[in-house]
Parts: structure tokens; sequence; C-alpha cells
């Protein structure tokens, strides 16, 4: 019987291109076409009443997909990571915490995975505050082991340019932005309205603050990190009262472009050489 299944081999690339739905002659095509592995990485954890305990998961899963969307000769998604680090908020159920150093390896043997298989430009991006110096240092871990490969990470809407555009957008002051805040409700309400409760919104701005301390979307210089439930009744820290799809639909789009920025730097920065420093000659 005359098969009617469309050879593999003659079929157009998804867009965006999912590493997980690839085989393995494919993948060695899209580690030789030069693309970024684009990797989510977030976290499971309370966001108060109001939000999914996916709101991190949800939100820089969204922005890599679009970002691969609008750039598929130049991307690979990978699947995202979903637990990150997050002992601070057990107290609260729904979070799932892994250990900073395990953590840490995780990332990066996925990077390191990449790079065998012939990847050389890697972007994490971070959806979970406490998980950036960590996502950091794997990234950095990766270049150590393999210096003829690139990789980097960084927090989604940390630019200077989408600084602008949150101050531009945001309502409240100092303390609302900073977890299931306005700005991660306004993105959840653009990416899906019917998953958030906005009449359990509340705003709750409890944390202990000083002149150098304090947790927003950029937070303070001096870093504090007490129990959440030391200082949040809800798990909300920050205003998600003002958040509407509006708002949120500006900054997603930001975000998208933000990451796409990111993509097209590493692109252009050539691979990195290791040398050994020629010895002082008496």
């Amino acid at each position: 019987m005359r098969s009617t299944c469309r050879s593999r081999v003659s079929r157009v690339w998804s867009r965006p291109l999912r590493y997980e739905r690839l085989t393995w002659p494919e993948v060695r095509r899209a580690a030789g076409e030069d693309r970024v592995a684009l990797i989510p990485v977030a976290t499971l954890e309370d966001h108060g009443p109001h939000l999914p305990i996916d709101a991190d998961l949800r939100i820089v899963s969204e922005i890599c997909r679009r970002a691969a969307e609008d750039a598929p000769e130049e991307i690979v998604l990978l699947p995202a990571i979903p637990h990150g680090y997050s002992p601070h908020h057990m107290d609260f159920p729904g979070a799932i915490t892994i250990a900073w150093d395990t953590f840490t390896r995780y990332c990066t043997d996925v990077g390191l995975s990449l790079a065998h298989h012939g990847f050389r430009r890697i972007l994490y991006l971070n959806g979970h505050g406490s998980n950036q110096n960590l996502v950091e240092m794997a990234a950095r871990l990766v270049m150590v082991e393999r210096s003829d490969v690139l990789a980097a990470a960084a927090f989604y809407l940390s630019s200077p340019e989408a600084a602008t555009v949150i101050a531009e957008t945001r309502e409240s002051d100092r303390g609302g932005l900073a977890h299931a805040c306005e700005l991660e409700t306004s993105i959840y309400l653009a990416i899906d309205p019917d998953a958030v409760a906005m009449d359990l919104a509340v705003d709750e701005r409890s944390y202990p603050e000083g002149d150098h301390a304090w947790l927003d979307w950029a937070d303070g210089s001096l870093k504090l990190m007490p129990w959440w439930s030391s200082f949040s009744a809800t798990g909300v820290q920050g205003d998600p009262t003002k958040a509407t799809a509006g708002k949120g639909k500006i900054l997603l789009d930001a975000a998208v472009a933000e990451c796409l920025h990111y993509v097209r730097e590493l692109k252009e920065k050539p691979l990195s050489e290791r040398r050994r420093p020629a010895e002082a000659t008496s």
C-alpha cells in the first residue's frame, strides 16, 4: 500500500523551530545553521490568590515562543526549565524548589549538552528573580568549560529600553512591581485573561524596606531576602489591582523585542578564542 505520509526529509521547518520536535539529523542541521539555542528558565511558586503558580513559567515561555516565531531562521526554542530556586516561598503551597547547586549544575548541563551537539550560541532567558545569579553562573560555567561557545543569561524586561517602557506603562509607585504585581498580572492578562482572578487581586507592599533595600522590578542595591511568609500574608508583593491586559500587551511586546535584540547581539559576536598569553621576556 502506498504511504500517504509526507517524507520528513521534505517537510518545512516548524515556526517556531522547537528543539524537542526535531529528529537527530534535524538537530544536527539546526546546529549547523548557527542558530541561537533559546532556553526559557522559571519556577513554580505562589503568585497571590489571583494568579496561577505557573506565572513565571507561563510568562517567560510565551516571550520565548513569540521571539522564536518572529525569528524562525535564527532561533531554536528549547523546552522550558520549569523548576528553579524558591526555598523562601515554601511556606505557601505550590512552590517547588531545587537546591541552588543542583539547579545551577542542571542549567549548566543543558548548555553543555547543546554545545556537545554543535550549538555555539546559547541564551538562557530567566523569568524568576531568585534564579538570576544562578542562571548567570550556569552561562559562565558553560563558557569556561567550552571556550568555543557563547552562552549568556538575561532576565526579561531588564534592558535600559525595557526600563523606559516599564516607566511609561506603570501606574504604581516603587514597590508596585515586585511579585504577582502590576507588571506580571498585566502580562498574564494579555496571555490568558481567563486564568486571572482579578476580583481576588490585592495591593500588598509589606517588604521591610530601607534606604537601599526594597523590592521592585529594579530592586534596591542592598539584597535582603527573608522568608516570604514573614512579610507577606497573600504571597503578593506589589499592586496587581492596577493591572490591565492593555498594559500587558505593551510589556509583552517589549519583552519579545528585547529577547530578539539579545539573540541578534549574540549572533553578531565572533566566537571567542582562548589564547595563552605570551611569556614575558627579560
